[in-house]
């Protein structure tokens, strides 16, 4: 699933692309795509609308309209949005296409049908829609202090995987960077948040902004799968510089001394360095 870094990549390309752009039509041929709504009052509410904004909430894409509706996003597993041209042959599973009057698509494509786009209110994005109105603090767009972090951290005890990746934490973070910021701050996956001392609390929340800024920078982390790619279908590159994930039995880079170990935590593998996480 495409985490935070991702879906800030597509957030930002989708500014550059698309904010300004009046819808022309919209053609839906998966209707489990459109699944809060009908199909008929999702095409009806975009339209002739006007696409204002391209903002994000945790791994959730929202674009404002003029008409004062809100168009939500959720890639899941595979989804991809992707940026063509109208004679440009359509991927297979595409499953929504918005046409724009200056010219133009924005595709919605998605092999497995997990992913989803709505329209909502903002009052219903901020307090009805519980699994947007329940996030937690977004480390990119609202950064803060790591005495505030701590705070945080000590408000729950569990293990520190699982307070990562709890988006009523801690939003936008999944799977992969959960473990790249742990083996960065030098933490296991199953220490206790009660656990953690003054100064590892400070490493942790460092570890945390940089890796999801640098991972920003190089556009996200594009798998084996290839399933997440750019509005322009371009993978990011941020998995050539991962540390452990996806590296098990592979030497670790920074302690030379252990490989790299694979394991299960809460149904997802988790990877880590046996020696120099602690």
């Amino acid at each position: 699933m495409p985490e935070l870094p991702e879906v800030e990549t597509i957030r930002r390309e989708l500014e550059k692309e698309v904010v300004g752009r009046k819808i022309k039509a919209v053609d839906i041929t998966g209707r489990r795509t459109i699944r809060r709504q009908k199909p008929a009052e999702f095409q009806a509410g975009l339209v002739g609308a006007k696409i204002t904004g391209s903002q994000r909430k945790g791994k959730y894409l929202l674009m404002p309209l003029d008409n004062g509706s809100v168009l939500v996003v959720h890639l899941r597993m595979s989804g991809q949005l992707l940026r063509a041209a109208a004679k440009e042959p359509k991927p297979k599973h595409t499953h929504v296409v918005l046409d724009f009057t200056q010219g133009g698509q924005l595709r919605f494509v998605d092999p497995r049908t997990f992913g989803e786009m709505f329209l909502a209110t903002p009052d219903e994005i901020t307090s009805e829609i519980e699994e947007l109105s329940t996030l937690g603090v977004d480390p990119v767009e609202t950064p803060m202090s790591w005495v505030d972090f701590g705070h945080l951290l000590r408000s729950k005890n569990m293990k520190l995987k699982a307070f990562l990746t709890d988006q009523s934490m801690i939003a936008g973070i999944g799977n992969i960077y959960s473990d790249e910021i742990l083996f960065d701050a030098g933490l296991r996956f199953d220490r206790e948040t009660s656990s953690l001392t003054t100064q590892e609390i400070r490493r942790l929340y460092r570890s945390l902004v940089e890796i999801l800024h640098e991972a920003c920078k190089y556009n996200g982390s594009t798998l084996a799968d290839a399933q997440y790619v750019d509005i322009f279908g371009k993978a990011g590159t941020y998995q050539e510089h991962h540390q452990v994930y996806d590296r098990d039995k592979q030497p670790c880079r920074r302690c030379r001394r252990g490989d790299i170990q694979k394991t299960k935590f809460a149904t997802r593998s988790t990877f880590y360095c046996e020696v120099c996480q602690v």
